[in-house]
């Protein structure tokens, strides 16, 4: 893996993780579309999630900190993570099985548009996060293990319809996933482990890190200054469009 796809594709990872397009889905198309292949394997991936985490833990460090003396926001993360553990374990295998069809991603980019420009109707949200909603708002995240199914623009798009709070929302959207990063980022970690880490690929690996981590930050406080003044629906052209124009590209090539 050359320095330039390492770091092509630790931005691709860090702008898509955050912005609600699905960085699933745009791994996916870029793959078969554009021949792009991360050729240091699993363990690439793991650098990559690794920076997406951490540039989590930067942007809300405060907040984090002050969660970990509230048992009531710990037991809605935790609430919120059922769903996607439980469809993670029972069909892990039917969903890999989506990553190979591209055609399939397409149609879910169109999905994710539709979701975001939904949000363009919802009344002006006030209220907290509860227990129904973040079983709700994990219900989203389990759907959105689908590729090409954006994981912020759903559950963000739930919690709003949901009379949520917009500063409430985009805080609890992006630290519940912190335990699933961690979760997925360990597990390919263990797969990387027993594959064998290349240690002459270290800078490139560090290329890709630095390249997410500092995509992934600006992304995310990107779309949290847009969510809290406009929402989500603006980003709906662009999941359309990306959908629309794959899946057109798709049937004819």
């Amino acid at each position: 893996m050359e320095y330039l796809e390492a770091a092509l594709l630790g931005l691709l990872q860090g702008i898509t993780e955050f912005l609600p397009i699905s960085s699933s889905g745009h791994l996916v198309l870029a793959q078969e579309l554009f021949g792009v292949r991360p050729g240091a394997g699993i363990t690439f991936e793991v650098v990559v999630h690794f920076g997406s985490l951490f540039s989590i833990l930067l942007y809300f460090r405060k907040r984090i900190v002050a969660m970990l003396g509230d048992p009531r926001m710990i037991g809605l993360i935790l609430l919120s993570m059922i769903p996607a553990g439980v469809v993670g374990l029972l069909f892990k295998d039917a969903i890999e099985a989506w990553f190979q069809n591209p055609i399939f991603v397409s149609g879910a980019l169109l999905v994710t548009g539709t979701l975001l420009h939904s949000t363009k109707f919802v009344p002006e949200p006030r209220g907290p996060v509860t227990p129904a909603s973040a079983f709700a708002i994990g219900l989203a995240q389990a759907f959105a293990i689908l590729p090409g199914i954006s994981r912020s623009g759903t559950t963000i798009t739930v919690g709003s319809w949901l009379g949520i709070r917009r500063e409430d929302l985009a805080e609890f959207s992006f630290i519940m996933v912190l335990p699933v990063i961690a979760g997925v980022t360990l597990l390919d970690l263990k797969d990387a482990v027993e594959v064998g880490i290349d240690p002459t690929l270290a800078n490139v690996y560090l290329v890709g890190f630095l390249t997410s981590f500092a995509s992934g930050y600006l992304a995310l406080k990107t779309l949290i200054h847009i969510f809290k003044r406009k929402g989500l629906h603006p980003f709906s052209w662009y999941c359309w469009i990306v959908g629309a124009g794959s899946m057109a590209w798709l049937a004819l090539r």
